[in-house]
């Protein structure tokens, strides 16, 4: 199993993840996060291979990937 964490604190909305991300589960939040910022979200967790492209592309570390068992 994968957990996915995006730390919303940290995210500036900058969407560099979102192209990478193979099955195109990441998408810009419709609310802002205390800076100001649309942070990205997880549309279908589910779906996550744990690839980790997303969080590699963030240059703010706010994407972590966990594989559970």
């Amino acid at each position: 199993m994968i957990k996915i964490t995006i730390h919303r604190e940290r995210c500036k909305g900058c969407s560099l993840c979102i192209p990478f991300c193979p099955k195109g589960l990441l998408k810009p939040s419709e609310t802002i996060n205390s800076s100001g910022y649309h942070p990205v979200f997880v549309v279908r967790p589910e779906d996550c291979t744990g690839c980790a492209a997303c969080a590699k592309m963030c240059p703010d570390l706010a994407i972590e990937i966990v594989r559970e068992e």
